[in-house]
């Protein structure tokens, strides 16, 4: 049963759907009701829902490659400030920078940045840490990880109405339409 919620107290609305492919409708009709502002929950991926809410790809791999290109660019200044002015050392007849020989460190490098780059992007892009949802007031919301699918949509959005919005979930066939209070 639905609690009456003070329209100023909302943070958005949820709704349960009965399966992954309902979801997707809804999230694609959410989308093209010009909602900008949800998210879906579900507890495995679902094929075509990127496509279905209308996101972009991924900003992560270009971080990725900035991050891989910077580590390259660091290892091999490193090695040729060190080998050319701070100890320069004729070593079997090679020039101070005898880029060659460096290659492996940058490689090392590269890697130790890309990979610091996809892990503090991926949770800077996503938003986390994460210490509170108002979703996860709702009880029902707590078993979207075990076999539920649910639609968010903020009150933030300026599409957003309290009744309109969640009449049009139900319209969409959502099983469960609840406030979500700050």
């Amino acid at each position: 049963m639905e609690q009456p919620v003070a329209a100023e107290a909302v943070w958005g609305v949820a709704a349960e759907f009965a399966g992954p492919d309902a979801l997707r409708k809804a999230a694609r009709k959410v989308r093209k009701a010009g909602y900008g502002k949800f998210d879906v929950h579900s507890p495995y991926p679902i094929h075509g829902m990127d496509m279905a809410m209308g996101l972009g790809r991924s900003k992560l791999g270009w971080l990725v490659l900035a991050c891989g290109i910077a580590g390259v660019v660091v290892a091999m200044g490193l090695q040729w400030y060190t080998n050319t002015y701070d100890y320069p050392l004729i070593t079997q007849g090679k020039p101070y920078f005898s880029w060659q020989a460096f290659i492996v460190v940058a490689f090392e490098l590269m890697v130790l940045f890309a990979a610091f780059g996809a892990v503090f992007g991926m949770i800077a892009f996503n938003g986390l840490p994460a210490w509170y949802h108002p979703a996860l007031k709702w009880e029902r919301f707590l078993r979207f990880s075990d076999n539920k699918f649910f639609l968010v949509i903020e009150a933030a959005d300026p599409r957003f109405d309290v009744a309109g919005t969640a009449a049009m979930l139900r319209a969409m066939g959502a099983s469960r339409v609840e406030m979500l209070e700050q």
